[in-house]
């Protein structure tokens, strides 16, 4: 694989380990988080360097990756923070954040402005397939630009799936989190039904797994973190409520009626606000007990 000047902005709890295996596969890493101290650590652990600011972020570059909460805070960095003004014709931003999707065209137009490519490439997996680079990553973008990026994306994922045009990424991953957020909710208040009525809860688990109800928190979310109300799969209450917002946005926005994923979205909402956004998303029917 050919080396390629890369900047990373965004070195949380998946933007590190994505990082990390960019910098093992030969590729030249710039870094930019906001938690600076985090940021000048990891560059020095993977011999990366590490941006004071985003003023130092865009001339030689061949991509730029974004790993950040929304698409606001991408467009800020890259068109506020002048990023794009920066960067060489020809040069790519690749945004695997979970963004907007309708945002996410706009951007890309601005981006043409300046000659800079676009693909949205959001991810699916968590952190353990973050740091095994075997990510589900969805991609929405022209093929040639993708193309052109599938030596970069294909170290950090073990399937990349073409969704479609430029948006389309960040649209299937806020509709994948919303589908699993309602069957997060089911799952945690079927376990809760069944208990009171007398069941236990491994046996529940057990023949859900065997059954039609089996899904991913029935699998890898109840016995794991909320039977036991450890409350810790690494995935914030917030992000989720962020994420099913986005998704029931579209349908309005695309004339299509979404009356159950405004429940579910109401849903999580009232758990943001009555254990806050930082609370494990598996924590959305249960408070984590003091």
């Amino acid at each position: 694989m050919s080396q390629s000047n890369i900047a990373f902005i965004g070195v949380g709890a998946m933007g590190r380990p994505m990082a990390s295996l960019l910098a093992q596969a030969g590729h030249n890493l710039t870094l930019f988080d906001v938690d600076h101290a985090a940021c000048t650590a990891l560059a020095r652990e993977i011999g990366a360097h590490a941006a004071t600011g985003l003023d130092e972020i865009g001339p030689g570059l061949d991509f730029v990756i974004t790993m950040l909460p929304d698409g606001e805070k991408v467009r800020a960095v890259l068109v506020e923070g002048g990023i794009a003004a920066r960067l060489p014709s020809g040069a790519i931003c690749v945004d695997m954040s979970s963004s907007d999707p309708l945002g996410t065209r706009e951007l890309g137009k601005k981006l043409a402005h300046h000659g800079i490519g676009l693909i949205d490439a959001p991810v699916s997996g968590g952190v353990k397939k973050a740091i095994d680079g075997t990510l589900a990553i969805m991609i929405g973008g022209e093929e040639s630009v993708l193309e052109t990026c599938r030596p970069v994306l294909d170290v950090m994922g073990g399937s990349l799936f073409h969704a479609g045009p430029l948006g389309a990424g960040h649209a299937i991953k806020a509709l994948n989190n919303y589908v699993s957020a309602a069957g997060l909710i089911a799952s945690v208040e079927a376990l809760r039904i069944g208990e009171a009525f007398g069941l236990e809860a491994e046996r529940i688990v057990e023949i859900l797994n065997a059954s039609t109800g089996r899904n991913n928190t029935t699998e890898n979310k109840l016995m794991q973190h909320v039977v036991p109300e450890s409350f810790q799969s690494g995935f914030s209450l917030g992000l989720m409520e962020k994420d099913v917002r986005t998704a029931v946005a579209l349908g309005p926005a695309l004339g299509v009626d979404v009356a159950f994923g405004a429940e579910v979205h109401a849903y999580c909402k009232q758990a943001v606000d009555e254990i806050g956004p930082g609370a494990d998303h598996t924590a959305v029917v249960d408070k984590p007990k003091d």
